[in-house]
């Protein structure tokens, strides 16, 4: 110090030390009960923290003030009612409170060795804060309901948070700031105001600020020591100020530790009057608060004799686990990085994998990647789909730059596979199951050292792989790579070999398809349509047609399962966006084809027709609610007319619906919005015993050439692709099965009308 009295300089560096104070130090006997709870057989490992642990946060100031401040930091804030530092520990999670508990700060003792007074000192403030604290709870308790019992013991715990700062940043000052209150038997306040020319209410509520403390503990710390009668009631924060106050002349009543003031406490009982506390229930505080503070205490402790000793030895051993944890995480992130890099050979072959390729040079790729990452001699590849032929095709990789793809036919009664692979993983000697392949080959090959294991998917085999294994004692330790790996090469090749049998299927299909079309004249079908008894009978073209379409969808759905479902589970893990794009294109274009393949069904075998009476009317309005179901449509313009006297028909109503609908969305597509309108008109022709349904629209039409066509299964006015052009072909099907007949007029730019006609009764 300067001098006797405070100066400017002496306040300003102050407050400067104030400032740079980060948090507040333990002492080692409670770093010590600290650590050591913390490396408990029980904790180390669990996501909870265990109570002995929660117990000391509670107990210290300087742990409870920093999980406060940390609640701040993290930005996740308190609410009315909600202080206390279970509630802080459950926004922050146990990781981010046990590292704040690993870096607090422990107090050392000096080189000039008054460690033991300091020591001292700091234990006598602590019981008296911890005091306070459990003072400020019970009259919290006894006081109102509203009143928190956790916010009052926080505010009490932490109203002297300013002193135990002092000592530890300016022990010699706080030591002489004692020393003359004790001989003046006066409050430390006045000594602080005396000496530093601030005291430690103001310090205090500048470092509850700094540290972002809830705002009523801030006021706790700054008004405590105001006269009881200057603070009201009626304002929250100032209530609990009154109630600290009177905790804290409770505390120095009552001897439970010594916060450096020697003056004797005054007015307890006239304080307590209003707060709206009885003496006797002031009295029953002071009775059971020695039992509260000694608990606390304890849980901290401050009674440890050899303080200092107990906390090395903690130290030592929170070490020594630290040390088996760091050879435990340096093992596992071994184990990480030979994953990590499993998983880059596994990535690469699938980036570079065509899937519309071929499957042998898909099974090359693989073959190459494989001898590249496990550093293999010659490797050998081969696809045993389909299962029917004794002769398929083995990629030979000598090295990274000589590889060829050769045919090999295995022998009557040599078996594709060694018995035991065939449907589960597993690591065999090649030498003894694959001779007869390598006699085709003409490989040079360490026969000694080279295994065979399968490529699985789905629990079965669509080929294996064998290498000559370089390092023998490594096949146990990559055993789960090796299976990771031939697994993942197995489920792309059994894609690329779907996709190349459903590619060859669709191109027969096609063809197929087109001979029908070129075969097939309108004469010869109405010749046939007129000598069928039967609406059931299908034209010779079309029989031929439904029978293709049948065989067709049998190849074709099986595939198409699989390669949906392989995509679908590639994509479950997949993190890369490019790739989820892929996976996602794979499954929405076999969705496609399997839809394709449905209509072709529908048009070619569509079921035979229930039919009964039922009302045009009701035919009308569900056909118009499936249209907007099929096209999504958030409005569409459609009006409907029946007259008076229309009959109902005598259909199967599911059959008309559906072709009506297909109708008006045929309509609603020939307008830009797609919205209409559409006018939709019946009529009795009591003539000819129908019922005329006319779909009139003002889209953009169709010429003579269109309208030919337009009932054509495939064909479409639309850009390739956009469509798949069903609609009308099975529109009219479907009516026509239910004896009724469709006419289509049309110009260009001037809209189409469609007439179904529907019979009255059965024929």
């Amino acid at each position: 110090m300067a001098g006797e009295n405070a100066d400017d300089k002496t306040r300003s560096d102050i407050e400067l030390l104030f400032r740079e104070l980060e948090g507040l130090s333990i002492l080692p006997c409670v770093g010590g009960r600290l650590f050591s709870a913390l490396y408990s057989s029980h904790s180390s490992q669990s996501a909870m923290l265990p109570a002995s642990v929660i117990e000391i946060i509670e107990s210290d100031p300087a742990l409870a003030g920093r999980l406060l401040s940390l609640v701040y930091e993290k930005g996740l804030g308190f609410t009315a009612g909600d202080i206390s530092v279970r509630r802080a520990i459950d926004k922050l999670g146990p990781a981010v409170v046990r590292e704040a508990l690993f870096s607090a700060n422990v107090m050392v003792p000096a080189e000039n060795g008054n460690g033991h007074d300091r020591f001292s000192r700091r234990r006598l403030l602590l019981q008296h804060s911890i005091a306070v604290g459990c003072c400020a709870g019970e009259i919290c308790r006894v006081v109102s309901p509203a009143m928190s019992f956790e916010l009052g013991y926080l505010a009490g715990l932490l109203h002297d948070v300013a002193k135990l700062a002092m000592e530890q940043i300016m022990p010699k000052s706080f030591a002489r700031i004692v020393e003359q209150a004790e001989a003046e038997h006066s409050s430390a306040l006045n000594v602080e105001q005396n000496l530093l020319g601030v005291d430690h209410t103001i310090l205090g509520k500048r470092l509850g600020q700094q540290w972002h403390l809830p705002q009523e503990i801030v006021f706790a710390i700054w008004l405590h020591h105001i006269d009881s009668a200057a603070l009201s009631n009626s304002i929250a924060e100032t209530r609990i100020a009154k109630v600290v106050h009177l905790a804290d002349c409770i505390a120095r009543e009552c001897g439970l530790g010594q916060s450096g003031s020697y003056d004797s406490p005054k007015n307890i009982e006239q304080i307590g009057e209003s707060l709206g506390i009885e003496g006797q229930q002031l009295q029953e505080i002071r009775d059971g608060l020695g039992g509260k503070v000694e608990t606390r205490c304890n849980a901290l402790g401050l009674d440890i004799p050899n303080a200092l000793a107990d906390y090395c030895q903690s130290l030592h051993a929170a070490a020594a686990r630290l040390s088996g944890t760091n050879r435990t995480l340096g093992e596992k992130n071994r184990l990480l990085q030979s994953d990590s890099s499993h998983f880059g050979f596994i990535k690469d072959f699938l980036l570079s994998t065509d899937l519309h390729g071929l499957a042998i040079e898909a099974g090359r790729n693989f073959a190459v990647r494989w001898q590249k990452f496990y550093q293999t001699g010659t490797v050998i590849l081969y696809l045993i789909e389909p299962v029917a032929s004794r002769s398929f095709e083995a990629v030979v990789v000598e090295t990274i730059d000589k590889s060829r793809i050769v045919t090999v036919n295995a022998p009557e009664g040599a078996a594709l596979l060694p018995c035991g692979i065939e449907d589960k993983f597993d690591i065999l000697d090649a030498s003894e199951h694959a001779g007869w392949l390598f006699e085709q080959l003409e490989v040079q090959l360490d026969l000694d050292e080279a295994k065979i294991v399968p490529l699985l998917c789905g629990g079965r085999a669509v080929g294996a792989i064998i290498f000559e294994l370089r390092y023998p004692q490594d096949v146990e330790r990559f055993r789960e790579h090796f299976a990771a790996a031939a697994s993942v090469g197995a489920l792309v090749l059994d894609m690329v070999i779907s996709s190349s049998r459903q590619e060859v299927l669709t191109e027969h299909f096609a063809s197929l398809f087109t001979m029908l079309k070129g075969a097939e004249s309108e004469a010869v079908v109405e010749e046939v349509a007129e000598q069928s008894a039967e609406p059931s009978e299908v034209p010779c073209s079309l029989e031929a047609l439904a029978e293709m379409a049948a065989g067709a969808a049998h190849e074709l759905n099986n595939p198409l399962s699989v390669i949906s479902g392989r995509a679908q589970l590639l994509s479950a893990g997949e993190t890369d966006a490019e790739k989820s794009r892929m996976l996602r294109q794979i499954r929405e274009n076999a969705g496609e084809i399997a839809a394709i393949i449905e209509d072709l069904m529908a048009f070619a075998r569509p079921q035979s027709p229930r039919a009964i009476n039922t009302s045009v009317k009701e035919i009308l309005d569900e056909a118009v609610q499936l249209a907007r179901e099929k096209t999504e449509a958030d409005h569409i313009n459609i009006q409907i007319g029946v007259s008076p006297d229309v009959p109902e028909v005598f259909v199967d109503s599911a059959q008309i619906v559906s072709a009506i609908s297909n109708v008006i969305c045929n309509s609603l597509e020939s307008y830009v919005d797609k919205s209409g309108p559409i006018k939709i008109l019946a009529q009795a022709d009591a003539a000819t015993d129908i019922v005329q349904v006319q779909i009139n629209d003002l889209g953009r039409g169709m010429d003579s050439e269109t309208i030919r066509k337009a009932s054509q299964p495939f064909f479409s006015a639309h850009l390739a692709g956009r469509k798949r052009g069903m609609g009308l072909s099975h529109a009219q099907r479907l009516v026509e099965f239910n004896k009724g007949t469709v006419e289509i007029q049309s110009d260009v730019g001037g809209g189409t009308i469609v007439t179904i006609s529907l019979p009255c009764h059965g024929q």
